[in-house]
């Protein structure tokens, strides 16, 4: 029950998201790739990767964030490692771990498994998540349904998420942090510790695997 990636951010127009994907903002302007390192309280490591024609301005104003919700900009990258991961949509055959890994780890993958809904997913070195999502593709006959760089929390490093106070701190500034269209992926090192079903299960909405 570790959590990962944050998605679902506001969607930018037509014309920002397409200016984006050329690396470029809406304006013209060259995008620089950043990451801001925080940890919220009690002590929940977080890593944030932004986009932005701003740098400065950028830095600023996601601290200020950070800040503004209880929590301290530090280095914690330490406590993840940068993977690639490939999810694939499910079909019929309803294909698991001992019918693809064999060929999964010859195509560069240093871990499969299944999800709760039965989607394969994939893990490779970052250098090899695209060609290892090609050749299982084409291999299996399979639709890619997504393909990322993330930073994924060492297992032995999780923080049981032990009072509602934590949770809402966390979900105030992922809320704040999804209005903001320079951010493109936060990734959190938690586990569900004390916090009831209901309020895991909602957290789980906004910080999906």
């Amino acid at each position: 029950n570790a959590y990962h990636l944050l998605a679902g951010f506001p969607k930018a127009s037509q014309e920002a998201a397409i200016a984006r994907g050329q690396g470029q903002s809406a304006s013209g302007a060259s995008l620089e790739s950043l990451t801001i390192e925080a940890i919220m309280p009690p002590s929940i490591a977080m890593v944030i990767d932004i986009e932005t024609d701003n740098k400065a301005r950028a830095l600023q104003e996601l601290r200020h964030e950070v800040k503004r919700y209880g929590g301290t900009v530090t280095p914690t990258s330490y406590l993840f490692k940068r993977r690639g991961r490939v999810q694939f949509e499910k079909d019929e055959r309803g294909l698991g771990v001992d019918e693809v890994l064999d060929e999964a780890i010859e195509a560069g993958a240093d871990d499969v498994e299944v999800d709760d809904d039965g989607n394969l997913i994939v893990w490779t070195e970052p250098s090899g998540t695209i060609g290892a999502a090609k050749s299982l593709a084409e291999s299996f006959k399979l639709t890619i349904e997504s393909s990322d760089i993330l930073w994924d929390p060492n297992e032995d490093t999780l923080v049981p998420l032990d009072s509602e106070s934590a949770l809402a701190s966390l979900k105030n500034l992922v809320n704040a942090l999804q209005e903001d269209q320079s951010v493109q992926g936060i990734y959190v090192n938690i586990s569900q510790g004390k916090v009831s079903d209901d309020a895991w299960a909602e957290l789980q909405e906004k910080i999906p695997v």
